[in-house]
């Protein structure tokens, strides 16, 4: 008998080793680890130079609380980061996963307006489907229904607008335009941001917006006031082929607080945050001097230590490029499989963010009820291959999908080992 509350009653392997994007059980099985756990390790497993730089800040000073203390390593991570994302002057507000990240940034949007005299502004426009984390807030900021509906009643819906996700038909303009009708109907004067995942995750699996989404986007939230948060806790830090995701297409858009997680430090502790941008830091510091929000471990010496150790990683190997050039071979692969298995409707995504939309062969839409993704991974999972299913992108129920995202130190052979191996997934399903 065991003694952990499981997450659910499938029957959980005992992870014992993990090596590059390998991973071994206690049965000696080895897996290759097609989304980095939930798109985490960008680095890859076993870097024995993060653990070591973990090691050597816990036994040089292992916590301290950030109402009363900074530390030298966060001081020196957050401007290593602000550099690496090109956002000079930007503030890191460290926490331990992305949804706390986005819950704080959510509080920090609200009390921005609070500061600058516009109390009536409270509204968080997001978008059907999206998903910004497990925490009621950030819940509450997601459009997905089947994790949403139990806990509705412990939401205020009218804070929650929400947008269409991005519509590939539409030139990036026209598609960010439809945000300026949800402000108008929800009362521009009421609203305090606009959150988006620029390559949207787990809701609707590597649906990339046109270009000109992004910068068109910014323009309309200036112009009713209103913050633009990039919420790349599962995009960044790389994974898509830029340090920043919102400026995906090369457009020179800066948003006003850029949400992170996941790859900040890739699984070898719990790290996440925000930047946010100096008017924003300004407004809280000039005002009432206190973001009136904190979590214990926010800072963490030693989570920020392997964070460091992570980015020094990223940018040494050239991380960013290797994504994009992986990402390449990868997608042309999947276009191979999607001519060969009629289940395979769509194959979507940039860098090492991909998506496999699956439906019915006969009809080449969505099965009427979920469970294909989750019978494909099942059986790549049986195989030796980890992926990510997800359902409910077209309505909630319906819509079936896999994330892909090795981590970005993958090799050209494990590449085509993964396509191998999701080929015969597909064929046995």
């Amino acid at each position: 008998m065991s003694n952990v509350f499981y997450r659910s009653r499938k029957s959980y392997p005992v992870a014992v080793r993990a090596e590059g994007v390998y991973l071994w059980d206690d049965t000696g099985k080895r897996s290759l680890d097609g989304s980095s756990g939930a798109l985490v390790a960008n680095v890859g497993h076993g870097r024995a130079g993060v653990a070591r730089a973990m090691a050597a800040q816990a036994e040089r000073l292992a916590f301290v609380h950030g109402s009363q203390y900074s530390s030298d390593v966060l001081e020196t991570y957050a401007a290593r980061l602000a550099a690496f994302l090109n956002l000079p002057g930007a503030r890191f507000w460290a926490v331990s996963g992305g949804s706390e990240a986005n819950e704080s940034a959510i509080k920090l949007a609200r009390q921005y307006h609070v500061e600058r005299g516009e109390p009536e502004r409270f509204k968080v426009i997001t978008r059907v489907p999206s998903y910004h984390g497990a925490s009621l807030g950030a819940l509450a900021a997601s459009g997905m229904g089947a994790r949403r509906e139990l806990y509705a009643p412990l939401m205020r819906g009218d804070a929650w607008p929400k947008m269409p996700k991005p519509d590939p038909s539409l030139t990036g303009e026209q598609d960010a335009d439809r945000l300026r009708a949800v402000l108008e109907a929800a009362g521009p004067e009421s609203v305090a941001a606009f959150m988006c995942e620029p390559v949207v995750g787990a809701s609707d699996a590597a649906l990339v917006p046109n270009a000109g989404y992004h910068a068109r986007v910014a323009e309309i939230c200036r112009e009713y006031g209103v913050l633009f948060i990039s919420d790349e806790v599962m995009a960044g830090m790389g994974r898509c082929g830029v340090p920043l995701t919102a400026r995906l297409h090369g457009e020179t858009v800066t948003p006003d607080i850029v949400v992170l997680g996941k790859g900040l430090a890739a699984g070898y502790a719990p790290l996440a945050g925000l930047m946010a941008q100096a008017h924003v830091y300004d407004t809280v510091m000039g005002g009432s001097g206190a973001f009136k929000h904190g979590f214990t471990y926010a800072g963490h010496p030693v989570s920020v230590a392997a964070g460091l150790a992570v980015l020094d990683i990223v940018e040494g190997e050239g991380l960013v490029a290797a994504a994009r050039e992986r990402g390449a071979q990868l997608i042309a692969g999947l276009e191979a499989l999607k001519a060969r298995h009629p289940q395979v409707l769509a194959v979507r995504g940039t860098g090492l963010l991909l998506g496999v939309v699956l439906g019915d062969p006969a009809t080449g839409q969505s099965d009427p009820a979920p469970g294909r993704a989750e019978r494909v991974a099942a059986r790549a999972r049986e195989l030796g291959l980890l992926t990510y299913p997800g359902s409910g992108a077209v309505d909630g129920v319906r819509g079936d999908h896999l994330l892909l995202g090795p981590p970005l130190s993958i090799t050209p052979a494990e590449v085509d080992e993964l396509l191998g191996l999701l080929d015969q997934a597909l064929t046995e399903t």
